[in-house]
């Protein structure tokens, strides 16, 4: 469950940088645009904890291709601080998304073979 601290670090992370990167005021777009992204991926990230609803983090690729691919296309050139930084989170969040909630754990086959052995001899 490492990895969805992580997703929900970069959901907070992407909460505040409107205020380190320094939005202008009046683009409402982009205040919005990143609360909410800020909203959702700490949402993904919060439910993959709760077991119904363990693969939510999955969805978090898609977050994270929204961010790189509007950067890409609404980002001036060169591209402000906020783009860039949508760009990363969103590539750090394609690389997270990927990894198992029991990334932490041996694998299933070697849990159940332990599990086995256990029966099999238990402690005295």
């Amino acid at each position: 469950m490492w990895a969805r601290t992580v997703e929900a670090v970069l959901g907070c992370w992407l909460a505040i940088s409107p205020f380190i990167f320094g939005h202008a005021p009046g683009d409402t777009y982009l205040w919005a645009h990143d609360f909410i992204m800020a909203a959702l991926v700490f949402l993904f990230a919060v439910l993959s904890w709760w077991q119904p609803t363990r693969h939510a983090h999955v969805l978090n690729l898609l977050t994270a291709l929204w961010l790189i691919g509007g950067a890409w296309v609404l980002a001036p050139t060169p591209a402000p601080a906020g783009y860039q930084n949508h760009v990363m989170i969103g590539l750090t969040l394609l690389l997270f998304a990927i990894v198992p909630n029991d990334a932490s754990l041996p694998s299933q086959v070697w849990r159940d073979h332990y599990a086995q052995q256990s029966a099999k001899h238990p402690a005295a």
